[in-house]
């Protein structure tokens, strides 16, 4: 034991066990939520990238901003809620050591992602009304394009870095992870050696990929605000005012829970342990959920998309060809004058023609497919 705790010999558990919720009551009610908010993560962000890709007049730096946004927000909550889900069902708690680092490092790589995804959608919004002379120079697709590769390559890098550091732990007591998945910094006080460099790197880049982007956010808000005022005409200041309101919504959504997290930890010493990870996995399942339903629902070029695509998708169902009794009657007779037999080329299945709200069961046929799978695959 003395060598381990002398840093000459690392001990590496084969796994880990996640405890967060073993006392939670009504977990069930709440795994059933979260199922449900994984599958509109994935049917909005899916549909919205599919609306972007196929319409030629949306290939613009916004919308590739917006797909990009998307992306981060599927593999986002796919990093968690599956895992949390596979728990529930199978009563499985238990996390290989690989695999731990390989979440953990997902996770917080794709949180740094979200909130620069904010921030380069505050910086679209700055140059459109404060530079709209200027868009064709400061914000086209090669510029959004370089912009989105410097955000995932350096988020990808600083959190690669500070999960390889953590193999240089022992973990020579207990396994036992109080988080709703391999969480860092629950990870590494397990460590019976010193994790000093991993709180000052948990803590450093913690506060550059949160408090960067927000501040970079409100800066820009400010300068977008000055220049609306001066702005003559009040129809001139709604309309541009208007474009801001969804990435408002996504960066309140994103930023508000996790600030009143860390308000709520750094004054209030006797909070409890359930409520605190309870309060983490909404802060972060919800908002990758309510982007995508934002900008489908707020941003009338998708909206307006959406719906034609949902109208198109209606008319293709109702679309049955009914076939002629003279070619039944021409069909009974060869069949029943003859020995040949006769394959169509297809069937049509109209049992849904007429069912009402067809579009809320299809919904929750998506719902019931994607918690099998995950069950399966799990």
């Amino acid at each position: 034991m003395s060598s381990v705790l002398n840093d000459s010999l690392i001990i590496h558990p084969p796994g880990f066990y996640i405890i967060a919720f073993e006392t939670f009551p009504n977990i069930s009610v709440y795994i059933i939520f979260l199922a449900f908010v994984y599958v509109v993560t994935l049917v909005f962000n899916i549909l919205l990238i599919y609306i972007i890709a196929c319409n030629h007049c949306l290939h613009t730096p916004k919308f590739m901003a917006v797909v990009n946004l998307a992306v981060i927000d599927i593999v986002f909550n796919t990093s968690t809620i599956p895992s949390m889900i596979k728990t529930f069902l199978f009563k499985d708690n238990f996390v290989p050591f690989n695999l731990c680092l390989l979440q953990m490092y997902v996770h917080y790589s794709f949180m740094s992602m979200e909130s620069y995804s904010l921030a380069i959608l505050a910086y679209d919004r700055l140059i459109a009304i404060c530079f709209p002379l200027r868009q064709n120079v400061f914000n086209t697709l090669p510029v959004m394009s370089c912009l989105i590769g410097v955000t995932w390559v350096y988020s990808l890098g600083i959190v690669a870095y500070s999960t390889a550091i953590m193999t240089r732990l022992s973990f020579c007591n207990s396994v036992r992870v109080f988080s709703y998945f391999c969480d860092y910094a629950p990870v590494f006080r397990l460590a019976c050696n010193d994790y000093t460099q991993q709180w000052s790197i948990a803590s450093t880049s913690s506060m550059v990929n949160l408090m960067g982007p927000l501040t970079f956010i409100l800066l820009s808000y400010v300068i977008i605000l000055v220049t609306v005022f001066r702005m003559k005409s009040v129809n001139n200041r709604m309309k541009a005012l208007a474009t801001c309101i969804e990435h408002l919504v996504l960066v309140a959504v994103f930023f508000t829970p996790i600030i009143i997290i860390f308000i709520i930890g750094l004054y209030v010493r006797s909070i409890d342990p359930d409520q605190r990870v309870l309060s983490l996995s909404l802060a972060s399942c919800i908002p990758p959920c309510i982007n995508s339903v934002v900008y489908s629902l707020k941003t009338k070029e998708i909206r307006t998309r959406a719906l034609a695509l949902v109208k198109r998708t209606g008319e293709l169902f109702s679309r049955v060809r009914p076939v002629r009794r003279s070619t039944m009657s021409f069909l009974r007779t060869v069949f029943n004058d003859s020995n040949i037999i006769i394959h169509p080329p297809g069937f049509y299945i109209i049992g849904f023609e007429t069912f009402p709200f067809i579009s809320v069961y299809f919904i929750f046929l998506s719902f019931v497919y994607v918690v099998t799978v995950l069950a399966i695959v799990w």
